[in-house]
Formats: C-alpha cells, structure tokens, sequence
C-alpha cells in the first residue's frame, strides 16, 4: 500500500461511523500548498459550506498579515471562515471528518480555529 491508501484506508472507518450518526461532516483535505473544508450534508450528496486557501478574501488576509507562507496561520483563517460560513448557513455542530490525516499542525489549527468561532463538534 502507498501513503495515499493507506490515509484513505484510515478515513473510511470514520466516514462510515459519521455516516450512521447521520449529521453535518467537516471534512478537511490538506495539499502540499493548500487547505480544504467543506461542510457536507448528512445525506453526502452535496457540498453546503466550503473554504480554502485558494479563496481571494483568504489569499488577501493572508497577504496582509504578512504570514504567506505560514500555513498553519492559513489553517486558522480558513477555519474560521468555514465556521461564518457555517453559521450563517445555520449549521451549529458537526462531525469532524480529518480524512486519515494526523490530527496535528493545519489539521489541528483548523479544527481549533472552527471551534473558536462557534462551531460544536
């Protein structure tokens, strides 16, 4: 098995347990450059709330706050973003879905910062 089954191996077991409880998944992809959340149904047919570091409103904070580069700061503004997002779209708690990824570093940031803005998981 390579890396990528191996994580995708990994996230399976989650996604069935998250699948049975039937609400909200975070899911967080991660890139060598970049980070992904979505918000997905409880049904997973559709996509209600995303964010990444691709967005311009987060490419410009992070151009502003002089942290490119820094993509655990990007994690955190891409949380928080999610979690806006989230709320206004009137998603209070979901699961958090880590995709077999470790839960440290970006993931962790991310996870942290979406709590900070109100989003239970």
């Amino acid at each position: 098995m390579d890396k990528k089954q191996t994580r995708l191996r990994r996230a399976m077991a989650t996604r069935r347990k998250i699948n049975t409880l039937r609400v909200h998944r975070l899911s967080v992809f991660r890139s060598n450059q970049h980070i992904y959340a979505n918000i997905i149904s409880p049904e997973g047919d559709r996509v209600l709330v995303s964010a990444s570091t691709l967005e311009p409103e987060v490419l410009k904070s992070l151009a502003d706050s002089n942290t490119r580069g820094n993509q655990v700061a990007a994690a955190n503004i891409v949380g928080k973003r999610v979690a806006e997002k989230a709320k206004a779209a009137g998603i209070e708690s979901v699961a958090f879905d880590r995709s077999g990824f470790r839960y440290h570093g970006r993931v962790k940031a991310l996870a942290e910062a979406a709590r900070e803005a109100g989003l239970k998981f």
